[in-house]
C-alpha cells in the first residue's frame, strides 16, 4: 500500500476531519509568515500572523467585547430567520396559492443588496444593535424559506397517496413523510444561513454601529492598525467555523436517517 493509499484510507476516519484541516491551517500560516518575512512586507500592508497574534493578545479585551456584540446580533438575527423562514417555507411548500403570491415577492426582495438597507435601518432605529440584527435576519431568511419549501415540494406524491389510502390525515402525512423529508433541507440551509447572518451583522456594523467586530475593523483600518483589523477577521472566521461545526454535528446526530 502506497502513502497516498494510506492517506486516502485515513481520510475516511473521523479523526481526519479534524487533523487535515488543522494541518492545512498551520501550513497556511507558516507560508504566510515566511512570505511576509522573505519579501519584507510592511505590517500596514500585510501583517505577519505573529504580528496579528501579538495585536490580538494586546487588545484581547476589545476583541472579546466586540466579538460578543457581533455574536449576539448574529444569533438574534439568525433565530428570527429560522422562525420566519420555516413558517414561510411551510406556507409556500404546502399551498399553491401561497407559492404564487409570496414566492415572486420573496425572490424580488432577495435581489435587493442588503447593504443598501442599512442606512434606512439606521434612520428608523438608530445605529447599533437593531440594524445589525435586521441585516443578519434578511440575509439568513431567504435560504431557509426556499429550502423548506423545496423539501416539501419534493415529497413523492405516491407516498402521500398511499398514506391517504390508509386513512391518514394531513397532519399524520406530515408527521410520517413531510417532516422526515424536509429536515435534511432545513439543516443544509442552516449551515449556509449562519454564515450569511455573520455577513449581514458585520456589514451593518461597518456602516451603522459603534460596536461589534465590523466597527472594530473599520476603526482599526482608519488608524492604520492593520494587525488589529486582521485579528478581527480571524475572530470572525473562528466564530463562523464554530457555529458551522455545531450545525453540522447537530445534523449528523438529529437526522441520522438521512445518512
Amino acid at each position: 500500500m502506497t502513502t497516498f493509499d494510506r492517506l486516502e484510507k485515513f481520510s475516511r476516519t473521523k479523526s481526519a476531519s479534524i487533523i487535515f484541516p488543522a494541518v492545512a491551517t498551520v501550513l497556511l500560516f507558516v507560508f504566510w509568515e515566511l512570505m511576509v518575512r522573505l519579501f519584507n512586507i510592511p505590517s500596514y500592508n500585510l501583517p505577519a500572523p505573529s504580528a496579528i497574534l501579538q495585536s490580538a493578545i494586546a487588545r484581547s479585551s476589545a476583541l472579546w467585547e466586540n466579538s460578543m456584540q457581533t455574536l449576539f446580533t448574529t444569533l438574534a438575527g439568525f433565530l428570527l430567520a429560522i422562525l420566519a423562514g420555516v413558517i414561510l417555507g411551510f406556507m409556500i411548500g404546502y399551498s399553491r396559492l401561497a407559492y404564487i403570491v409570496l414566492y415572486p415577492l420573496l425572490v424580488g426582495f432577495n435581489t435587493i443588496p442588503k447593504v443598501a438597507l442599512v442606512p434606512l435601518f439606521a434612520l428608523w432605529f438608530g445605529i447599533g444593535t437593531i440594524p445589525a440584527i435586521l441585516t443578519a435576519f434578511l440575509l439568513a431568511f431567504f435560504p431557509i424559506a426556499v429550502n423548506v419549501a423545496l423539501g416539501l415540494d419534493t415529497v413523492e406524491p405516491e407516498m402521500k397517496d398511499v398514506m391517504r389510502s390508509l386513512g391518514a390525515s394531513q397532519l399524520e402525512i406530515f408527521q410520517k413523510i413531510g417532516f422526515p423529508h424536509v429536515m435534511p433541507y432545513v439543516f443544509a440551509s442552516l449551515k449556509v444561513a449562519i454564515s450569511l447572518a455573520f455577513v449581514g451583522a458585520v456589514i451593518s456594523e461597518t456602516v451603522a454601529s459603534n460596536k461589534g467586530i465590523g466597527y472594530l475593523i473599520v476603526t482599526a483600518s482608519s488608524n492604520f492598525d492593520v494587525p488589529l483589523g486582521f485579528a478581527g477577521l480571524m475572530v470572525l472566521a473562528i466564530m463562523g467555523t464554530a457555529l458551522y461545526g455545531f450545525f453540522a454535528a447537530a445534523e449528523k446526530y438529529l437526522i441520522y436517517w438521512a445518512r
